[in-house]
């Protein structure tokens, strides 16, 4: 019951199930050679049986390090019991790699359909089930296969969009659950031991740019995914996704300034480095200075090492940290914070004049996952991650991420805006330079519904440096917001 305490405050509006979920899919090439796939994906309850969320593929068996998609899962549900339930999925996704005469990917399009049974235990549930990846217009397709999946449930806790920019308190993490987004910007310098896939020696760094997402699971002590793209040194095209822990503690007694380590593991590979199959491992010391403000500034240092491949290199990258939450506390104790708005789309976008290394022009589509998040009523921060569907640049994808201003609501639902983004992309015979590239944009966005965003925006898509590729670009937006505590 509501006390005059808790009047001023939004109240929580909505709590669905969820899940994190993993699985493991084998396949043969066309090339005769035998990989697995591995994804991570995260589903949200719409309705009592259905769920969807973004996810990832990679490929993670054989010497096909670096073939990856990036897309959305949709699933249904049937309770059978208690304990075990019945779903089918249908993964679509977009993206590529090592594209050969023998193995060839089309435009990019992925995917998969599959059909398992899960057997429940606590918050964990095990599957097994059949399923098949294809390319449909590549000849990349596997049979009807043996499929296993490990998920885990947990809760989506969320506040109505209309309460953005009330105060609001909630006793556990609301939205995505994570505590922290983060920037990151540095390069590897790769041993002499490091090699392409036609056996030639590295020479030089290599740029990279990417995101991070992460959640503080007591003082000091955190887990989060990273993704990341080459965006200078000639290998554009390449990127990695892991998953890391980490621990750091006080230095001089200062709580603010903090020293400790981290280690990741998971999948990289493309832009013709040799990572194996694709499992990459990282380590390393990590300097953090909490400012006064709220952001975070880190310096990491460490070693990256793929151990079935040729890929060994030293790292040192600058981090930029935006807090998004903390360490739930009791409702009691919480101080409290201000709901703001995050979006969760599918994008689809056209590019009509992209320049291939070849020299010639021609049309590509997107498919590509965005993520959003208020800052304050007009200001807003996102990050895109996506790869070519349509066209001939099946392998091509790129991450960007940037800031954005818009407009107050408007009458009818309407909103105005625009957004810079920057980032790394590659592959797929595509012209990027080193890799690094930039996108703007101009929106319009209309809310059929409350917590439904639909946008249409107009831009150009161009290297940072030199005029290796500059062309066009229209944008269209379907997106799920909520409300979370910025705290």
């Amino acid at each position: 019951m509501a006390t005059p305490d808790d009047a001023p405050f939004a109240r929580i509006d909505t709590v669905r199930p969820a899940a994190v979920e993993a699985s493991w899919t084998r396949m043969k090439m066309p090339d005769g050679g035998r990989t697995a796939f591995a994804s991570l994906s995260y589903l949200m309850a719409y309705g009592d049986d259905w769920g969807f969320g973004p996810g990832f593929y990679g490929t993670a068996k054989g010497n096909y390090g670096g073939i990856f998609t990036v897309g959305f899962t949709g699933q249904r549900r049937w309770r059978l019991s208690g304990n075990t339930h019945l779903a089918a999925s249908l993964y679509v996704g977009a993206g590529g790699g090592l594209s050969s005469r023998e193995m060839r990917f089309g435009g990019g399009l992925m995917l998969r359909p599959e059909l398992s049974l899960r057997t429940e235990t606590g918050g964990w549930y095990t599957g097994i089930g059949v399923s098949q990846i294809r390319f449909p217009s590549g000849n990349v397709k596997s049979g009807v296969g043996l499929a296993l999946t490990l998920g885990r449930t947990m809760d989506f806790v969320s506040f109505s969009p209309d309460d953005a920019g009330k105060p609001a308190r909630a006793g556990r993490r609301s939205g995505l659950g994570f505590d922290e987004i983060a920037l990151t910007g540095g390069f590897d310098r790769p041993r002499a031991a490091s090699r392409n896939r036609s056996g030639q020696p590295y020479a030089g760094r290599v740029g990279k740019a990417g995101a991070e997402l992460r959640q503080y699971v007591a003082d000091g002590s955190w887990w989060g995914v990273e993704a990341s793209g080459a965006a200078k040194g000639g290998v554009d095209g390449y990127m990695e996704i892991l998953g890391q822990i980490g621990q750091d503690w006080p230095l001089f007694g200062t709580p603010r300034l903090r020293i400790g380590g981290q280690l990741g593991a998971g999948l990289g590979g493309g832009g013709n480095v040799d990572s194996g199959n694709g499992w990459l491992l990282r380590g390393g010391p990590t300097l953090r200075w909490i400012t006064p403000w709220g952001p975070s500034l880190r310096l990491d240092a460490g070693y990256t090492h793929a151990p079935s491949g040729a890929y060994r290199a030293p790292y040192l990258r600058a981090v930029l940290a935006m807090p998004l939450d903390r360490t739930p506390t009791l409702i009691g104790d919480d101080p409290g914070g201000t709901v703001r708005v995050q979006q969760l789309g599918a994008s689809v976008m056209h590019l009509p004049r992209m320049r291939f290394k070849d020299g010639r022009r021609e049309a590509v589509s997107h498919l590509a996952v965005g993520l959003s998040r208020e800052f304050s009523p007009r200001v807003y921060g996102t990050a895109q991650a996506g790869s070519a569907a349509a066209g001939s640049a099946g392998a091509y994808s790129f991450g960007l991420f940037g800031l954005g201003v818009q407009s107050e609501p408007l009458p009818g639902g309407l909103r105005v805006g625009a957004e810079l983004l920057v980032g790394a992309a590659g592959g797929g015979g595509v012209k990027v330079g080193g890799g690094a590239v930039t996108q703007a944009e101009a929106w319009a966005q209309w809310a059929p519904a409350e917590r439904l965003r639909l946008r249409a925006g107009l831009g150009w898509f161009r290297t940072l440096r030199g005029g290796d590729q500059s062309t066009p670009m229209s944008h269209l937006q379907l997106s799920y917001a909520f409300g979370a505590l910025q705290r």
